[in-house]
């Protein structure tokens, strides 16, 4: 747990540091193409190639499926997500939105995000086997490598296009070293074949795989949307500066999250045997100290940014220098919104586990399809309408559509776990 708990807790910091060093020795342009990069379209790539599967693979303590079947799923969507972090920089480019520049640097991060989401499967598969402190010291190291070599290239001079290249080929040694290497052995496919030769992409156990967590993919997809409307649609209306600005007040939401997912993933392997021992009342009172855990913590955080918001983001000005001054204390009230927006989301993000351990997919996948439905119907006319403030509102308020959708679901979940 402490491993699980220092990995995230890097990473998320990791994000939030980047962000603030790269504004501050590459300017509020290049500042903005990184933020929207790294923490949105790249997120998005790392989402199909995690393809909603780590879930779905640490709880399945019965061994559905072998470690082989999940890597080679995980090879075919990473395929897929490196094609997807290519083709929309290149659309883009084309229709005459991003420079050539611009376009390549957002590749790179894209395909850093894919490595992180190759690396997931092996990290996964720890946990699995009851080596979660494995996976955390991958994570927390291959972090700790990618973010030295982006912040050393920036301080060498060399710009923020040398340093997504460099960290690409930094973040692939730490991928192998920290979690390839751990997990050597692999199983055989069932049929007595290793993982090498032709069949990758095309064996049944891994299609079958995919069939399954297809709903949980495009839930996490979807998800991962709706969490990011409001930033697609500023660096759409408002351009890379706004973006810039807005995912730096962002930050503090995807912590909530990363450091939500720490408390959650240590307990999902004692709440997936409690379900399969067919321990109701067991798995009631984890997933009631899941949400209480949860819950708090969304408190906490609220309160925190309502009493040392302003004074934080004062602090994050004077980091930046004099050319930020004013700059974010100017959008407390957007920052405000954000925070509690992102209180709720962690919320949601725990019934989600709760719900993906009851395999109610379906349920998952209908909550998400109508908040992202009502994201792509309102983002750009909200951004529009009230900049980044209005940006932030629209956050907040799909916030709320998803967790009541959540806790609609949950409530009907476990009515029919009584009738089991």
């Amino acid at each position: 747990m402490i491993w699980n708990a220092v990995g995230s807790l890097v990473y998320a910091l990791a994000s939030m540091a980047l962000a603030f060093f790269v504004l501050r020795l590459s300017g509020q342009e290049d500042g903005g193409i990184f933020g929207f990069g790294y923490s949105t379209l790249g997120q998005q790539m790392f989402i199909i190639s995690y393809f909603g599967i780590r879930s779905f693979q640490i709880t399945d303590m019965r061994s559905e499926y072998s470690f082989g079947d999940y890597l080679r799923a995980r090879k075919l969507t990473s395929l897929i997500a490196f094609l997807g972090g290519m083709a929309f920089p290149l659309l883009l480019f084309l229709l005459g939105k991003y420079s050539v520049r611009k376009a390549v640097i957002l590749f790179l991060l894209c395909c850093l995000k894919v490595l992180d989401g190759f690396a997931d499967v092996y990290e996964s598969e720890l946990q699995r086997q009851g080596r979660l402190y494995k996976a955390g010291q991958s994570l927390c190291f291959r972090t700790i490598m990618t973010f030295s070599t982006i912040l050393l290239v920036l301080l060498s001079g060399f710009g923020l296009l040398a340093a997504c290249l460099a960290a690409l080929l930094v973040h692939a040694l730490g991928v192998y070293f920290f979690a390839v290497r751990p997990l050597r052995a692999c199983p055989s496919d069932g049929n007595g074949k290793g993982l090498s030769g032709v069949d990758w992409f095309c064996h049944g156990r891994s299609k079958k795989l995919l069939w399954d967590t297809f709903f949980l993919f495009a839930s996490v997809f979807l998800d991962f949307y709706v969490f990011s409307a409001s930033k697609y649609a500023v660096d759409n209306v408002i351009g890379s500066e706004g973006s810039g600005i807005f995912n730096v007040l962002f930050m503090p939401a995807s912590f909530i999250y990363l450091v939500a997912n720490f408390l959650i993933r240590p307990t999902l392997t004692r709440l997936s045997m409690e379900y399969a021992a067919k321990d109701f009342a067991a798995f009631r009172k984890t997933s009631r100290f899941i949400v209480s855990a949860i819950a708090g913590l969304a408190v906490l955080i609220v309160l925190c940014a309502f009493v040392f918001g302003r004074l934080g983001l004062g602090i994050i000005e004077w980091i930046l220098g004099g050319k930020f001054r004013g700059l974010f204390t100017a959008e407390w009230i957007p920052f405000l919104l954000i925070i509690g927006g992102g209180g709720l989301y962690a919320l949601s993000d725990a019934l989600y586990y709760i719900l993906v351990t009851l395999r109610r997919q379906r349920m998952i996948f209908v909550a998400y399809v109508l908040c992202a439905l009502a994201a792509f119907l309102t983002a750009d006319n909200a951004v529009r309408a009230g900049g980044i403030q209005g940006g932030a509102l629209h956050y907040l308020v799909l916030m709320v559509f998803l967790l009541f959708l959540y806790a609609v679901f949950s409530f009907a979940a476990f009515v029919g776990l009584e009738k089991e």
